[in-house]
C-alpha cells in the first residue's frame, strides 16, 4: 500500500488529518479527512466518455451519515441507513456547489462523489469537512478539476472568529458561514447570523479564506505525493469553429439589440430570443437530415452566443434584460389574511415571482422530531418550500421533493428563525409552507417576505420583520455589474448568485455562488450595500402591508399558554402511569405537555376556549402551590368525623378543620353543619413543622362576638392538660388526621 498522510493545522489547537491509499482503492480517488473522533471517506469516480449530445456536467454529490459512526441504531422498521435525510441532502449540496464551477467547461463525463461519515464526535461538526474530503479524492484522482478547492466553517463568538469551532459553541455565535474558496476565489457561501452588519460579514469571508488556503496547499502537496499531477484526457465535444463564427456574425447584433429594448415579460423575451435563432436557421437552408446532425451545436453556439451579447449589453448599457436599471427592484405587491381558513397567510409578488404562504399553529405534540446519526432533538418552528412545475409554465411530474426545494427552504428557514420568539412568548409550534405559484428569479427570497407576512398575519410576536433580496453580477475584464433583484435569465447567465436576508438592523442569512474567478472583496463590498439599500426598500413595502404582528391570534386558533413549575413537582403534575395528567385533559378538554428544562417544568396547555385553559392552569397552580400559613382558601369538604372536617385546600392538600375551630359559638356536632362536597371558606392557621399537617379554621373569618376574650383558641384536642383536671388526658378521639 502506498498510504500517503497530510495533517492541516488550525491554529486553535486543532489540526486535520488526511489520509489516501488505504480504504476504496478501486475508486478513481479516495481519501479519509479527520478531526478529532470525526472521520469522513470521500470517493470520486467518473465515466471515460461522456453521454451523446451532453453539453452540462452530470455530477452527482451523494453524504451519507452511518450510525453505527456514532455507536446508534437507525430508527424505523428495518433499521438500516434509508434515503437522505434533509441534513444529509443540504451537505451534499453544500460539497455540489463548491466543486462544480471547477470542472473544465468542456468536460461532461458523469462524475460521482460519495462522501460517508465513518466515525462520528459529538464536538465536531462534519459539514464544515465534507467539501474538503470530496476534494482531496478528486486531488489523488486522475479527473480533470481545476482545484484544489476546500472549506471551513467560521463562527464569531464574543467577537472573535473562530474556524470549525466546537458543535456546542455555534448555537451562541453571532455568525455561522460555511464558506468554500479556492486559492484565489471564494466559490460558495453559506450561513446564518444574528443580525450582523456588511462589515463583519466580509471580515469573516477574509478570515475563512485565509484558513481555506493553507488546506488548499495542502492538497496541492497531497497530489504530488500521490503522483496524480497528470489528469486523463478527454474530448467531449465536437466543434466546427468556422460554423460557429458564422453564426456569431449573424446573430450576435440581433442578440444585443433585443435585449436592449428591455422586455419585462419573461415569456416573450423568450420566444424573441427563440425567433432569432429560427430565423438564422431557416437561412442556411438545410436538408433535415443536415439539421438533424447540426441541431445540437446550433443550440450550444446561439446559447453562448446569446449569453455574450445580453452581457455585454448590460456591462455597456447599464440596463436590464427587463428594463430596469441596475439596482432598480421589481414591482412589489403584498397582500395578507388571503385564506379565510390558515392561522395565516400572505401572498408576496415581486415582478413574476409569486409566494402563497401559510403559517399553521400547533402544540408541542407538532413538533419535529430530528433523528440523525449526529444532529439529534426536536425541532417547534419548520418552514418548507413547494416549486411546482406549473410556476414556470411546464409540464412535469410531481415525484416528490427535489434537494433545490429543501436547499431553498433550509435557506428560508434559516432567515426566519432567529426572530421567531421563545419561550412562554411563543408556546406554538409554527409551520411556514411557501407554495411558488410563479417564478422568474428569488423565489426562496420571496418566501422569506411571504413567510414574514404570514407570520405577523398569524399574530406570532416575531422580533422584527424579515426581507431578503437575490443579487447578481455580470462581469468582463475590468468591466462589472452588480444587479440587484435578479431574472432567472440573470442568474442562469451572470457570474454570482448573492442572497442577503435581514431586518432594518443586520443580516440573518445569506447564500452565494460564484461562477467567475477573481472575485474582489470591493465587489462584494459593493453587493452588499446594493443589498441593504434593496432590503430596506422592500421592507417598506411590507411594513405598509402589515407594520407588526396582529394583537392576538384568529378565533379558530388553538390557544396555547405557557406556565413554569418547580421541577420537583413534575410528578404531582402528572400522576402514577399518567393518572393525574389524563384526568385534567379530560375533564378540563385540554393538551397538556410538559418539557423538563434546568429546574423547572414548562407546561404547555392548549385549549379551544380561555376557560378551558384557565380551568388546566388552576388544577396545575393547585397541585403545585405551596400551602400558606394566613392564606385564605376556598375548599371542600372531603370527610367528616366527630371532632371536624377535613377539607381540602389545594388538589391533593387536606387539613383538619376543628369543630372548635368552625364557629366562635360552641358546636356539639359539625355533622349537622356541614356534608360531604360542601364548599367552605378556610383560613390557613398552622402548618406543623414535623407532621406537615395542615390546621385550618372557619371561625377566624368570622366577626368575634361582643365581650369574648382575645385569647387565641386551639382544638380541644391539641390543649394540654390543665393542673388542676387531676392530669386527666384529653379525649383521644380528638386526634388529629393526618392529611
Amino acid at each position: 500500500m502506498n498510504i500517503v498522510k497530510k495533517t492541516i493545522d488550525l491554529g486553535n489547537g486543532q489540526v486535520i488529518e488526511i489520509e489516501t491509499g488505504k480504504l476504496a482503492k478501486q475508486a478513481d480517488g479516495s481519501a479519509v479527512v479527520r478531526m478529532n473522533n470525526t472521520m469522513l471517506l470521500a470517493t470520486v469516480c467518473a465515466k471515460k466518455e461522456a453521454g451523446e449530445n451532453v453539453d452540462f456536467m452530470p455530477l452527482t454529490v451523494e453524504y451519507q451519515e452511518k450510525y453505527a459512526a456514532m455507536g446508534r441504531f437507525p430508527g424505523g422498521f428495518f433499521k438500516r441507513e434509508a434515503r437522505p435525510s434533509e441534513y444529509e441532502i443540504l451537505i451534499a449540496r453544500l460539497v455540489d456547489r463548491a466543486l462544480r464551477p471547477l470542472f473544465p467547461d468542456d468536460f461532461h463525463a458523469e462524475v460521482q462523489v460519495q462522501i460517508t461519515l465513518i466515525s462520528g464526535d459529538k464536538n465536531t461538526a462534519p459539514d464544515a469537512l465534507a467539501a474538503l474530503a470530496a476534494a482531496a479524492a478528486l486531488a489523488v484522482s486522475d479527473i480533470p478539476f481545476n482545484g484544489p478547492v476546500s472549506e471551513v466553517r467560521v463562527s464569531c463568538l464574543n467577537g472573535q472568529f473562530v474556524i470549525n469551532p466546537p458543535l456546542q459553541d455555534i448555537e451562541e455565535a453571532d455568525l455561522d458561514l460555511i464558506v468554500a474558496a479556492t486559492n484565489e476565489n471564494i466559490m460558495m457561501v453559506e450561513g446564518e447570523m444574528k443580525e450582523v452588519s456588511e462589515e463583519l460579514m466580509l471580515e469573516a469571508l477574509k478570515t475563512a479564506h485565509d484558513a481555506i488556503r493553507i488546506q488548499c496547499d495542502a492538497l496541492g502537496e497531497l497530489t504530488i505525493a500521490a503522483g496524480k499531477t497528470e489528469k486523463r484526457e478527454y474530448c467531449h465535444e465536437v466543434n466546427d469553429p468556422e460554423f460557429k463564427a458564422q453564426m456569431h456574425e449573424a446573430v450576435y447584433q440581433k442578440c444585443y439589440d433585443f435585449a436592449k429594448q428591455g422586455i419585462p415579460n419573461k415569456q416573450m423575451r423568450s420566444e424573441g430570443f427563440e425567433a432569432i435563432k429560427t430565423e438564422f436557421v431557416e437561412s442556411l437552408a438545410l436538408t433535415e437530415d443536415e439539421l438533424a446532425e447540426k441541431s445540437f451545436m446550433i443550440d450550444r453556439y446561439f446559447h453562448d452566443i446569446e449569453k455574450e451579447a445580453m452581457r455585454d449589453m448590460v456591462l455597456t448599457e447599464r440596463t436590464r434584460l427587463d428594463g430596469r436599471k441596475l439596482d432598480e427592484i421589481r414591482p412589489i405587491w403584498c397582500e395578507v389574511d388571503y385564506l379565510p381558513s390558515a392561522h395565516g397567510s400572505s401572498i408576496f409578488t415581486r415582478g413574476e415571482t409569486q409566494s402563497l404562504s401559510t403559517v399553521t399553529l400547533g402544540t408541542k405534540l407538532d413538533e419535529q422530531l430530528i433523528d440523525g446519526a449526529v444532529i439529534e432533538g426536536t425541532r417547534n418552528f419548520m418552514l418548507h418550500y413547494n416549486f411546482p412545475g406549473f410556476a414556470t409554465g411546464e409540464v412535469k411530474g410531481n415525484r416528490g421533493l427535489s434537494r433545490r426545494e429543501i436547499g431553498h427552504g433550509n435557506l428560508a428557514w434559516r432567515a426566519l428563525k432567529y426572530v421567531i420568539p421563545a419561550g412562554p412568548e411563543n408556546p406554538y409550534t409554527i409551520r411556514v409552507v411557501s407554495d411558488i405559484l410563479e417564478s422568474n428569479g428569488s423565489s426562496s427570497m420571496a418566501t422569506v417576505c411571504a413567510g414574514t407576512l404570514a407570520l405577523m398575519d398569524a399574530g406570532v410576536k416575531i422580533k422584527k420583520p424579515v426581507t431578503g433580496i437575490a443579487m447578481g453580477l455580470i462581469s468582463k475584464g475590468d468591466k462589472w455589474a452588480v444587479l440587484s433583484d435578479i431574472l432567472g435569465d440573470e442568474d442562469h447567465l451572470g457570474d454570482m448568485d448573492f442572497k442577503v436576508t435581514g431586518t432594518r438592523d443586520g443580516i440573518t442569512a445569506c447564500q452565494m455562488d460564484i461562477k467567475v474567478d477573481g472575485l474582489s472583496y470591493e465587489v462584494l463590498a459593493q453587493a452588499l450595500a446594493q443589498a441593504n439599500a434593496g432590503r430596506m426598500h422592500i421592507m417598506d413595502i411590507i411594513e405598509a402591508t402589515i407594520s407588526q404582528p396582529r394583537d392576538d391570534y384568529k378565533p379558530f386558533v388553538p390557544r396555547i399558554v405557557q406556565i413554569e413549575i418547580p421541577k420537583d413537582f413534575i410528578g404531582a403534575v402528572i400522576g402514577t402511569g399518567g393518572k393525574v395528567i389524563q384526568e385534567i385533559q379530560k375533564e378540563t378538554n385540554s393538551v397538556i405537555t410538559i418539557e423538563e428544562k434546568g429546574e423547572l417544568g414548562i407546561v404547555d396547555i392548549s385549549a379551544v376556549d380561555k376557560a378551558s385553559i384557565d380551568a388546566a392552569i388552576n388544577w396545575i397552580k393547585g397541585l403545585t402551590a405551596v400551602p400558606e400559613v394566613g392564606t385564605v382558601y376556598e375548599g371542600k369538604v372531603k370527610s367528616i368525623v366527630d371532632f371536624g372536617a377535613f377539607v381540602e385546600i389545594l388538589p391533593g392538600k387536606e387539613g383538619l378543620l376543628h369543630i372548635s375551630e368552625y364557629d366562635w359559638t360552641r358546636t356539639e356536632s359539625i355533622k349537622d353543619l356541614m356534608h360531604e362536597g360542601d364548599e367552605v371558606q378556610v383560613k390557613l392557621l398552622e402548618i406543623d413543622e414535623k407532621t406537615g399537617k395542615l390546621r385550618l379554621s372557619r371561625k377566624a373569618l368570622l366577626p368575634r362576638p361582643e365581650g369574648m376574650p382575645e385569647t387565641e383558641s386551639k382544638p380541644r384536642g391539641d390543649r394540654k392538660p390543665h393542673r388542676d383536671n387531676g392530669g386527666r388526658r384529653p379525649n383521644r378521639d380528638n386526634k388529629s388526621r393526618n392529611n
